[in-house]
């Protein structure tokens, strides 16, 4: 095992200990008491199984029949959850066919930050994980579950069923991905389009072609933003069924996919090694943090991985991420940080090439427990095919591998990761750096300060073209729930291939998609909370230096300190059900610890 991923998990467990000591004595408790069904009076049991067939009566009437709690992401706005629609009869069937039952349990929120990317609405999306979280909770909270199967793949609706399940860890778990839309216009093509868009050379009609012949029909996007990024992370916590992750919604794979689910969920029910909450520990958080880093995934974990982490008893920090990024190469280009959808990633190689290399050069805790059995690799490193009553899992051959898309870890794309802990006197941020150029990665430059993201836009549009950091303030969780950012880029990016010196700078989060602008994000603390960030100034000079890891304004100390912060916009907290959320953003943590409403009882 490489030893900075020994050392910096040695660190979380030290840090970690006794929150996930406390958490591993709920989860026993919670075990102790037993299939809890059976305790329930008859008036409960009775509305439990009300609407249930004979059959599925007669089973749960007992204390033998295995039932299994579906919490689903179903709706039909979102092209990635549309497919679950019929999701349910299948876990029905397969569930009976082998002496189980099945009920869905609950459903989350599933909201589209592809829809709401530059809306009032994005203001709510990540808290949106933390009621997704509540509802998951909801839903398994009914005392008739002995497992579950949880139908979920975007931006924060699995983190925040993850989340939610884990306070149910006492159960055997697994999520069942729905897969990829099949490739559209190349992701390449795409960007072009927006750029010209963005630099007034295209039209409306023009752009919205593009992003229909990209977007456009069931299944996930195909780019490897953080939906893709929360089913990489899914498989290297060994919590899918192997090689299901890509695998395309209108496949006849995909159904037999989860009739395998199922059956599997069945027969390691009563495996208390395969309790949730024991899978994710420290060595599966750290391998989600390596698979995330080797793949050039999306931002939005450094905020999701911390919380999901956090659940389980783990602590985890940017500092961490950052350590494993010095050491953990880059083996993937898949748009935006390369050309290739993950379809061509799947193709390639897939996640099994990842977890193969990772743990070939001791970039992982391969010797963990996964819901297929003791050891990454051995379960994972997988191909999958049809075969007769079911299905055949054999070791990953490979036979297609393209270097262009991914390479071994003797050989790899870039050293290092590509995340990276800023800090200065500015505060901690965090910043991708594996799809910007090496000479795009310093930049010093005046500050143009802006109090959202729709006056830079604006100011772009009036022709704003000069060399500069732009800096989005008042973007931070506590302010208005940290939007992503993600229209700035194609405006940017214009810039920068004419020659300029941009980058930007803010409290915000930016997409998974973020790529080729070097940005520091989810710099802490916020402005609403008196960060240095709110004391700035138009034209102070910014030295943003993603190699040394610096984020610095060229301001005297004494007179930083002695500068008053500026005032908060108003009305941003109405309208849109804004409202509904006020209280969660009084408390939440800070996006290092989360940026979760749970912090403080968790």
């Amino acid at each position: 095992m490489h030893p900075q991923l020994k050392e910096v998990t040695a660190r979380i467990a030290k840090r970690s200990a006794q929150g996930r000591a406390a958490y591993l004595k709920q989860l026993d408790a919670a075990r102790a008491k037993g299939r809890v069904r059976t305790a329930l009076s008859c008036s409960n049991l009775a509305h439990g199984f009300a609407a249930c067939g004979a059959t599925a009566k007669q089973r749960l009437s007992g204390d033998e029949a295995l039932n299994i709690g579906v919490i689903t992401a179903y709706n039909d706005m979102l092209s990635a959850h549309q497919p679950y629609e019929r999701f349910p009869a299948v876990i029905r069937a397969a569930a009976e066919e082998c002496g189980a039952t099945a009920q869905v349990a609950g459903a989350t929120p599933a909201m589209c930050d592809g829809v709401t990317q530059g809306q009032d609405g994005m203001q709510l999306s990540l808290f949106s994980r933390d009621v997704i979280a509540l509802a998951t909770a909801v839903g398994l909270s009914h005392a008739m579950f002995d497992a579950a199967l949880v139908l979920g793949i975007c931006d924060k609706i699995v983190p925040g069923q993850l989340i939610g399940a884990l306070r149910f860890g006492h159960l055997p778990t697994l999520f069942v991905p729905g897969g990829p839309m099949r490739s559209g216009l190349d992701n390449k093509s795409k960007a072009e389009v927006r750029m010209r868009f963005a630099a007034k050379q295209a039209t409306r009609i023009e752009l919205l072609a593009a992003e229909s012949a990209s977007y456009h029909s069931p299944g996930t996007c195909t780019f490897y933003g953080t939906a893709n990024s929360n089913q990489m992370f899914m498989e290297l916590m060994g919590l899918h069924v192997p090689a299901s992750t890509f695998v395309n919604p209108d496949d006849p794979l995909r159904d037999e996919l989860t009739r395998h689910a199922v059956r599997h969920l069945a027969a390691v029910a009563g495996d208390e090694a395969c309790a949730l909450g024991r899978l994710i520990d420290e060595r599966a958080v750290v391998n989600a943090v390596c698979g995330l880093l080797a793949t050039g995934g999306s931002t939005n974990h450094t905020i999701h991985l911390v919380a999901i982490a956090r659940a389980a008893g783990v602590i985890i920090d940017w500092r961490d991420f950052d350590e494993l990024s010095a050491c953990v190469p880059l083996l993937t280009r898949v748009y935006p940080n390369g050309v290739a959808d993950v379809n061509h990633f799947r193709d390639a190689g897939g996640l099994a090439w990842v977890i193969k290399e990772l743990a070939g050069a001791g970039l992982l805790h391969d010797d963990v427990q996964t819901m297929f059995g003791r050891g990454l690799s051995a379960s994972y490193v997988k191909d999958v095919k049809m075969a007769d009553g079911g299905l055949e899992f054999s070791p990953a051959a490979f036979a297609s591998v393209d270097n262009e898309i991914v390479r071994p870890a003797a050989e790899p794309f870039a050293p290092t990761g590509g995340i990276r802990l800023m800090t200065g006197n500015l505060g901690r941020s965090v910043c991708k750096v594996s799809a910007v150029a090496p000479e795009h990665q310093i930049v010093e430059a005046p500050a143009r300060i802006f109090a959202d993201q729709g006056e830079l836009l604006a100011a772009l549009g009036e022709g704003l073209d000069e060399d500069f950091v732009a800096v989005v303030r008042f973007q931070g969780v506590r302010a208005n729930g940290m939007p992503e950012l993600h229209k700035l880029t194609p405006g940017l990016a214009v810039l920068q291939k004419k020659g300029r010196k941009v980058a930007l700078v803010t409290d915000g989060r930016m997409s998974g998609a973020s790529g080729t602008v070097p940005a520091a994000i989810h710099l802490s603390p916020e402005a609403l909370l008196g960060g240095a960030i709110a004391k700035l100034r138009d034209g102070d000079v910014i030295v943003f230096d993603c190699e040394q890891r610096r984020l610095d304004a060229k301001v005297a100390d004494e007179e930083l300190a002695q500068r008053e912060p500026a005032a908060a916009p108003g009305g941003v907290s109405h309208g849109c059900g804004r409202e509904l959320f006020e209280g969660m953003r009084a408390i939440a943590t800070e996006p290092e610890a989360g940026a979760t409403a749970f912090g403080q009882f968790i």
